[in-house]
């Protein structure tokens, strides 16, 4: 997939450059380049730098088995590189601004294999832009610009091997896989779904299967021999510790929804006591998973509905709580607060005479309104790629598998943040869909 850098190519790389730059000097005014987990992971890159210890807690104080796998260790070891030289955060996220441009640069050149005109350069720029979650993350001490890379590198081999029928790409996208599922775990569901996609497409095409049992299991191998090396670290058989609280942190949003902030607190209060009251770590694992199953299964068809239906806002969400967190206006403490300052709490409360109180002491919405209209045209135009026949169908398939994938697994805390990983290949297909309908009305005229 190569071709000949133009005069477009250089002015669509020098306008990406710009923005970045914006949001680079936007992160030195307002200096918020920290998230939640910021910490955990620095601490890991320098517990790897200073002791070669893959551990995201403070060694200073008794060591916790949950530390040992609560992060995946290569965006730390990806900062522990940095540090090797400098414990600059501001050099990290030069780094991450210069990934963030390739990531684009090479979604584009994606498209271009797939139908896409240079033409309309401009439309996939301001659908880019329109998406400030790219430039916060790539200045966000956070490992999700990093996820981006490996989802879209998958994605393009997946398309290259199945133009190709090459199984060298099929071994390509093993190894952009696994390096996705030590950035961040909400990969590990996945492995499941690569081997079976490759396995039926596989068998369309007739081939020997000793090669391709290879690809379609190298992934599920690296997952197994990773959970035998947590086992022998923890005394359990697991992939991230997060996995076992995942449930019930899930239903906790549902929780939060139907019986209100203060009960879901309690609620949530209760159930880590109930975990911590277990002293070794393989009961609290296991307690917290069974725990988390039963409650989901207890609450089954209301829960499934809620999570789906906070699943499908993941597309047109404008990341408002994103951007106030990058700004300043908001701190974590206020966004997990039990107290709803949202618009719809204040219409609730105010009604319409709420509404300009509100607006003005959330100047963000001045964006806010543009994107969520941008995120709609986006939908539209990743609904008409869907169903534009001029790509191959597979292809499309692969691309709307990604995305439900990534939706469906953020649930109920699908928000910018858990879509971004994907948020280029979708922007993409919208490209694609708008450019193509385009075309074809001034063919008509």
């Amino acid at each position: 997939m190569s071709f000949r850098y133009s005069k477009k190519d250089r002015s669509f790389i020098s306008a990406l450059v710009l923005v970045h730059a914006v949001f680079f000097l936007l992160a030195l005014h307002y200096t918020r380049i920290y998230m939640g987990d910021s910490y955990e992971y620095i601490y890991e890159a320098m517990n790897i730098k200073n002791l070669f210890f893959f551990y995201s807690g403070n060694p200073a104080m008794p060591i916790q088995p949950e530390y040992m796998t609560q992060r995946q260790p290569l965006y730390p070891l990806f900062l522990s590189g940095v540090y090797l030289f400098s414990v600059n955060n501001w050099i990290v996220l030069v780094l991450q601004n210069l990934i963030s441009i390739g990531n684009i640069v090479y979604a584009r050149k994606l498209f271009l294999h797939l139908g896409f005109n240079r033409r309309y350069d401009w439309l996939l720029l301001l659908l880019v832009i329109a998406s400030p979650s790219q430039f916060i993350n790539a200045n966000t001490i956070a490992p999700d610009i990093l996820l981006q890379s490996f989802t879209l590198l998958y994605f393009g081999q997946f398309i290259a091997l199945y133009k190709t029928r090459n199984l060298r790409h099929g071994w390509y996208m093993c190894l952009w896989l696994i390096a996705g599922l030590f950035v961040k775990p909400v990969l590990y569901p996945f492995v499941s779904i690569h081997f079976l996609t490759l396995f039926i497409l596989f068998l369309r095409w007739n081939i020997k299967m000793q090669r391709p049992l290879l690809i379609m299991s190298l992934p599920v191998c690296v997952v197994l021999c990773y959970n035998y090396s947590n086992e022998l670290r923890t005394g359990k058989s697991h992939f991230s510790s997060n996995q076992s609280f995942n449930a019930i942190y899930y239903f906790n949003a549902y929780y939060t929804a139907t019986q209100g902030a203060d009960s879901a607190a309690k609620f949530l209060a209760n159930e880590r006591a109930d975990i911590d009251a277990f002293p070794e770590y393989k009961d609290r694992y296991d307690y917290a998973n069974n725990r988390g199953i039963a409650l989901l299964k207890e609450h089954f068809a209301p829960y499934m509905l809620f999570h789906l239906k906070s699943a499908g806002r993941i597309f047109i969400d404008p990341g408002k709580a994103e951007m106030d967190l990058f700004t300043g206006h908001l701190t974590y403490g206020g966004l997990y607060s039990k107290q709803s300052t949202g618009l719809a709490t204040t219409m609730k409360e105010k009604g319409i005479s709420g509404l300009g109180s509100y607006l003005s002491a959330n100047r963000s919405m001045i964006f806010i309104i543009p994107i969520l209209l941008f995120n709609l045209l986006r939908l539209c135009g990743m609904v008409l790629f869907f169903f534009d026949r001029s790509i191959n169908k597979h292809i499309r398939l692969s691309a709307l598998l990604l995305l439900l994938y990534f939706a469906v697994i953020a649930g109920p805390i699908a928000n910018t943040r858990y879509f971004l990983p994907v948020s280029l290949i979708a922007i993409g297909c919208a490209t694609i869909g708008i450019s193509s309908t385009l075309q074809k009305r001034l063919q008509v005229k």
